[in-house]
């Protein structure tokens, strides 16, 4: 298939109508990924990642970065080849075959429908922290109400909304690292300047790569772009490089942020204790450097970009993908919806505001609910990646007979390896977790068979 303009693939081609709006701008995309990896999301697990990593927090981060990095390309090639909604769903499915493609839905679903939960979560405890006359619950079902309003009104909607949070984040930053970067030169800083990259005390590789499992939560969301295809007015070259663009921007913040965190971590050896807390590791570091207002103004914004922003978009991202398996009759046919005034798909976005609604009230009463749900967002996310790598492989090389081997076979093998190690490393209770999951899928993926259902894409329209 060729990449000119003049060749681009419509939906058509595939068999489906255009019912969404084309509205965004290579911008607007590249806003949406950042704000969906929010550019501040290591302040919330920054103390895990520190355990995690026994300290070498920017060496997690650039393990992450690479492993995302061989991701985003997969994703660019198959975004060219199927632009179109439903993200790994979409390219598993037509880039192997539909019973693939549900079954790589039926994975991302675990990363895409729990992340708003998990958000919700995060976001309510901390402003519950803050305000404790509003309970947990009630500042959660603020942030679900407001960000389905949004979302109800239209993905411009959404945009316009991003570029202000963008904004407000990027300040609170620039806020934080120039406080911490005077407070390293006035002698502040508790560690070397090399130790959050390599730490010859606490290195092993098993030790990295488990932190860097918990890493790559911050990495997640650059894939949502690929669910806005069928709203964007660029081509699909320029959908991917959108994506590969948003990640290389939020790793770069992701490093600086972490590393000047790292330097100024005020008693160092508590974090390593088991059993300590890690959720307030980072405003602690913000207090130590600059003072409790700056300990309060991170854990703020933090609340803030988890619970309106990252969530927002999140939830945006979810209802495009039931949308999209709806769509195909792999999820209930009333999630394909689409509301005639603001076109976006209304009844998925409700069925995810509800889904979030219930998840987080009922992981308000889990021992370590936020723990868990993280755990299971990424193994979500990391499964539905390994089949991705498979996908382009397979599109690309077996089928279409690709020469370009380094874009279609080392990139996404490379990327493979590398995710696969991730997930080997990642927590017993999330791989146990995770593969229940994907056993339910498999057992709804054979009842379609014995019913004579097999998943089915819409006929290629030559």
């Amino acid at each position: 298939m060729t990449s000119s303009p003049e060749a681009e693939p419509t939906l058509e081609r595939f068999g489906y109508k255009q019912e969404l709006k084309r509205s965004l701008s290579f911008a607007d995309l590249m806003i949406y990924g950042l704000i969906f990896m929010v550019p501040i999301a290591p302040f919330g697990i920054f103390g895990s990642v520190f355990t995690a990593s026994g300290g070498m927090v920017a060496l997690a981060y650039i393990i992450g970065l690479v492993a995302m990095a061989f991701t985003a390309l997969s994703y660019a090639q198959m975004a060219r080849a199927f632009p179109m909604a439903g993200s790994v769903y979409t390219y598993a499915g037509r880039g192997i075959n539909a019973p693939v493609g549900f079954m790589a839905g039926w994975a991302i679903l675990l990363d895409y429908v729990l992340v708003p939960a998990l958000l919700y979560l995060v976001a309510s405890t901390a402003m519950a922290s803050f305000v404790p006359a509003v309970p947990v619950w009630a500042w959660l079902v603020g942030f679900v109400l407001l960000n389905t309003v949004v979302n109800y009104l239209g993905i411009q909607m959404t945009a316009r909304i991003t570029r202000i949070m963008l904004v407000a984040e990027l300040v609170v930053l620039a806020i934080f690292l120039v406080i911490g970067i005077v407070a390293l030169a006035q002698g502040k800083g508790q560690a070397g300047a090399l130790s959050p990259l390599f730490d010859s005390s606490s290195f092993s590789w098993t030790v990295v790569f488990g932190a860097a499992s918990v890493a790559v939560l911050s990495f997640l969301g650059f894939d949502g772009i690929s669910t806005l295809a069928e709203e964007s007015k660029e081509d699909s070259r320029r959908l991917g490089r959108s994506m590969v663009a948003a990640l290389g921007l939020a790793a770069v913040l992701f490093v600086v942020q972490t590393w000047v965190a790292a330097l100024l971590v005020p008693n160092r050896e508590a974090l390593f204790v088991p059993g300590a807390p890690l959720d307030n590791a980072f405003y602690d570091t913000a207090a130590y450097a600059g003072g409790a207002w700056l300990g309060v103004l991170t854990a703020v914004a933090t609340a803030i970009a988890w619970g309106f922003a990252n969530s927002l978009v999140a939830q945006a991202a979810t209802s495009r993908l039931l949308f999209a398996m709806a769509r195909d009759r792999q999820l209930p046919r009333f999630l394909a919806k689409i509301d005639p005034k603001h076109r976006v798909p209304v009844n998925a976005t409700l069925a995810v505001a509800v889904i979030s609604l219930v998840l987080g009230v009922v992981m308000t009463r889990v021992d370590n609910g936020i723990g868990t749900l993280g755990s299971l967002v990424n193994f979500g996310a990391m499964t539905a990646f390994l089949v991705l790598h498979v996908a382009v492989v397979v599109h690309h090389v077996v089928r279409e007979r690709s020469k370009n081997l380094l874009a279609h076979l080392v990139a996404p093998v490379a990327g493979f390896l590398i995710l696969l190690f991730v997930v080997v490393n990642a927590s017993v209770a999330a791989q146990v977790l995770g593969f229940v999951w994907l056993g339910v899928g498999l057992v709804a993926l054979l009842l379609t068979y014995l019913l004579g259902r097999r998943p089915s894409l819409p006929s290629e329209v030559s």
